[in-house]
């Protein structure tokens, strides 16, 4: 009895090992997010200096659900340029504090990625869903732990639940996938996937109705039913882009002008390295096996003289989509293209279309789960094989510090013993500290500006601010900024151009640096001069500067100093200004 319990339990290890790697995994980020707190360390850029200081100032004035409503940065702009709130993750910061909401939304993109593959998968494979479960819960769970642009975690995440309900849809199975479909934009976002997921259906229509010799009246009715979706979660950025007259800082914007040959280059480095936004972290294990059986399997069909199998390889097929979006990221560069779906379209002038490179994480790890689940299906050492090469494979995601690996730089500058430079995420924002130095001033809603720190620390803490940093509002006002930075554009031509050609971050710069602004504890500036015009400044309501560089030229602006405030664990001090007319 003892023996064939012993051989029970070895079979249902060996049918549901990958229970462990994953609810261990679950676990030590759930640990380590909770045991560290607010002293975990966050990624910064395109994340602490842009969506949690919105999503705060959101809180912060009560302004989720409202309308016809301004939020107070950017010298205060419609809170309909702000993420919707008929969003799944916006909901996290609706009902969570932001810390915590930003924890929930982590473990919640592992989850939502992790059972959308999974779903995907046995609808594919039913009848071998049994065999081949630990391999899609691994690669599902690989998918699910890539550490995603986290705004729009979930968006990438839940691209396989978008593919799993349009095949429920074209199979006929029910109404209730409609439902379920004008439901997904809950867990999507228009802009970086939304609007290619339209695209590509409508691809999928065409091409269905030729193969099958009749339209295929059930995803052309789903195509209406997903833009119908978007058009309702997403109805504020509908309504900036269709029924707004406001000239936006996206009529200014100047991309590259790359040639062909450079464009082939450009698109070549995204297939093989992915970007920073999504970075699946393919390069290390998946897209050398890929290239290996891409190589061998091709050969062999050559061989085997059944070179028409190639062209019907889903495999191949995911490869080619692959290369395709690459492609595509960079023709965005060449300017002739670009033009021409600007002049044809004229509501996407600077709109992304290279974002298709966003769907290639879905694609690689779709590519690696056809080769092992054909290794499945060869024996008990291809089988173990496979299982090899996942296992591999996820410890790269975990292991590789790439931007947005929170888990990673927590437990690295936790554990390692030299003086850490970077803020934790308490000391970047450092509530306490700016709470002090609101009520000593007496802070009333004053419009500001930071100078060495992003904006969004203001932001966060409840400080207007004529600065700060969006992709998309006002040129008017973009222009009247430009006003108070005129006198350090014109010094240093790297900042004049990034202001200039892009404009997003608007922001105090240096007159002599290329950047002073720090998301570290170290600020480097070779001059303590401010250039800036105070009347401009003045002129957008503005009267109190934080800065985080001691300012030497503060008779000349007319500026008094109003307090300067160290934080208690002395990683920040701040120096607060006033101008003269306002005190």
């Amino acid at each position: 009895m003892r023996g064939l319990s012993q051989q029970k339990w070895f079979i249902w290890l060996t049918r549901y090992w990958f229970l462990f790697p994953i609810a261990g995994f679950l676990l030590l980020t759930a640990g380590v997010f909770v045991g560290f707190g607010e002293q975990s360390y966050i990624a910064v850029h395109d994340n602490m200096d842009l969506f949690l200081a919105q999503y705060q100032m959101l809180k912060n004035t009560g302004s989720f659900w409202k309308h016809g409503v301004d939020v107070p940065f950017l010298g205060g702009i419609s809170r309909d340029n702000l993420p919707s709130e008929l969003s799944l993750y916006s909901m996290l910061y609706m009902l969570f504090p932001t810390y915590l909401a930003y924890v929930l939304g982590i473990i919640g993109k592992i989850l939502l990625g992790m059972f959308s593959f999974r779903l995907l998968a046995r609808e594919l494979y039913p009848d071998r869903y049994q065999t081949y479960r630990p391999m899609i819960y691994m690669v599902g769970f690989a998918y699910g732990i890539i550490w995603f642009f986290p705004a729009f975690g979930f968006a990438f995440a839940s691209i396989p639940l978008c593919v799993y309900l349009l095949i429920k849809i074209y199979r006929q199975q029910g109404k209730r996938w409609y439902l379920a479909l004008f439901a997904y934009p809950l867990v999507s976002y228009f802009s970086y996937h939304g609007i290619f997921l339209l695209g590509y259906l409508a691809i999928a229509v065409i091409w269905l109705s030729i193969r099958d010799r009749k339209p295929a009246k059930s995803l052309i009715a789903a195509l209406f039913v997903l833009a119908a979706g978007y058009v309702a979660c997403e109805y504020r950025l509908f309504g900036q882009m269709l029924f707004s007259d406001e000239v936006t800082i996206r009529s200014t914007m100047v991309n590259p002008s790359l040639t062909v040959a450079e464009v082939l280059q450009e698109s070549l480095e995204v297939w093989k390295n992915g970007i920073f936004h999504a970075d699946g972290v393919h390069g290390k294990v998946i897209l050398p096996v890929c290239l290996l059986y891409f190589v061998v399997q091709n050969l062999s069909y050559l061989l085997q003289k059944q070179w028409k199998r190639i062209f019907h390889d889903p495999f191949n097929f995911v490869m080619l989509f692959l290369a395709f979006n690459s492609l595509i990221y960079g023709l965005y560069d060449f300017e002739p293209l670009r033009s021409l779906v600007e002049t044809l379209v004229p509501p996407l002038q600077g709109w992304q279309f290279n974002r298709t490179i966003f769907f290639n994480p879905f694609l690689w790890y779709c590519a690696l789960f056809l080769i092992l689940i054909r290794l499945y299906d060869r024996g008990r050492a291809a089988l173990w094989a496979a299982n090899i090469i996942i296992c591999i494979a996820v410890l790269a995601v975990i292991l590789t510090p790439t931007r947005y690996n929170d888990l990673f730089a927590t437990c690295y500058n936790h554990v390692r013993s030299t003086e850490i430079d970077e803020y934790n995420y308490e000391q970047f924002y450092a509530t306490e500290l700016f709470e002090q130095i609101k009520e000593d001033i007496g802070y009333d809603g004053e419009w500001s500006v930071a100078y060495g720190m992003h904006p969004a620390v203001l932001e966060y803490n409840g400080i207007a601010t004529l600065d700060g940093y969006l992709g998309f509002y006002s040129q008017q006002y973009k222009e009247a900024f430009r006003k108070i930075i005129a006198p350090a554009l014109e010094r240093v031509e790297a900042s004049r151009i990034y202001y200039d050609d892009w404009g997003a971050r608007a922001y105090l710069y240096s007159g002599t640096d290329e950047s002073v602004v720090s998301s570290a504890k170290t600020v480097y500036a070779t001059d303590r001069t401010l250039y800036m015009d105070t009347e401009a400044f003045q002129e957008l309501g503005g009267q109190y500067i934080f800065s985080r560089i001691e300012i030497s030229n503060t008779e000349e602006l007319g500026l008094a100093q109003a307090g300067v405030y160290t934080a208690q664990d002395g990683s920040c001090t701040v120096y607060v200004y006033q101008c003269e007319g306002n005190r």
